[in-house]
């Protein structure tokens, strides 16, 4: 069974590899062109053209999506040259894969800072991270000053104990770099998911107003230890690739840490919404209601026109290309 698939395996490479020549014969135009002439920019052409270049039999080729940035332009030269390609008659096609280049050697170098971040621990002797860790109370609790470093007021923000530390250990800095942007830049809606997210007696709505919001069945949840559950969702929605997707259609050149601390705000706005909808009995189905969610964030970024959140609109330059 297994020589079968390895046989139908070549076959087929074969087949894809004879068909491309014969279209290229035809049309006059290598594969990376025809993507560029007939995909619009965005997600779809650049996935399109990364798989082209990961699957050519060229190594210089299947080198190009792992270049570093100052090289690209070398890099397209590189392409054109192999291709041959004029790019005095092509001069759209050299811009065309230098946006999609930066977009794909951007997104591995995300993934890299993301991961540097994650394995990064939390020190509490590094005065960084304790401003960090700081600066989120005052965000999130500007009108109730903390008593003490260690102390239970953590617990009203949602950690699990008296030293928020200990709840770092999965994302490491990740976590508190995310919460903090939450935090920080979109303040209201942090303050207000806070809120909600808080047991009734806790929370700033009367009996009557939770009634009228739908928030009266509605359980609680622990605000920052969900942040860090949510961090990790959005992790692995980047090293799986997912978030490819929506990258190349919001990011007009390279995808920065910015756009996916962008993204995970909208993830936990978006899950806290899930949540209320979803009316848990209890803080237990929490990995049901989150794997849930996790599909179908999943599942919105399998359109190739999918932005969860198009905070940074790609440029007109770029809509033209």
């Amino acid at each position: 069974r297994m020589f079968v698939q390895v046989c139908l395996y070549f076959y087929c490479k074969c087949l894809w590899r004879c068909l491309k020549f014969v279209v290229r014969k035809l049309t006059g135009r290598c594969e990376l062109q025809r993507i560029c002439y007939n995909t619009k920019p965005g997600a779809a052409r650049t996935m399109k053209i990364e798989a082209s270049l990961k699957g050519s039999k060229s190594k210089r080729l299947q080198t190009s999506v792992s270049v570093h940035p100052d090289a690209i332009e070398k890099t397209i030269d590189d392409i054109m040259e192999l291709k041959r390609i004029n790019p005095d008659i092509n001069p759209q096609l050299g811009v065309s894969l230098q946006a999609c280049l930066l977009q794909i050697v951007g997104y591995r170098n995300l993934v890299a800072e993301v991961e540097k971040l994650r394995r990064e621990p939390y020190d509490s002797e590094n005065p960084q991270h304790e401003e960090m860790l700081l600066k989120l109370w005052k965000c999130l609790k500007p009108n109730s000053p903390l008593k003490a470093r260690i102390s239970k007021q953590w617990c009203e923000i949602g950690f699990q104990g008296d030293d928020p530390k200990t709840d770092f250990r999965g994302m490491g800095l990740l976590g508190l770099y995310n919460l903090v942007y939450f935090a920080e830049r979109d303040t209201g809606i942090a303050q207000q998911v806070l809120s909600d997210s808080l047991q009734p007696k806790y929370s700033q709505f009367s009996k009557a107003e939770w009634e009228k919001k739908k928030f009266d069945k509605a359980i609680g949840y622990s605000f920052a230890i969900v942040g860090i559950n949510i961090t990790d969702l959005a992790y692995n929605l980047l090293v799986s690739g997912a978030l490819k997707t929506h990258f190349y259609n919001v990011a007009p050149e390279a995808p920065t840490l910015t756009h996916f601390q962008q993204t995970f705000c909208y993830l936990m706005h978006e899950f806290h919404k899930f949540w209320i909808e979803e009316d848990p009995l209890d803080i237990m189905e929490f990995n049901r209601v989150r794997e849930k969610f996790h599909k179908r964030i999943l599942k919105q970024l399998q359109n190739p026109d999918m932005a969860l959140c198009p905070h940074f609109a790609a440029s007109e330059s770029l809509i033209n290309m």
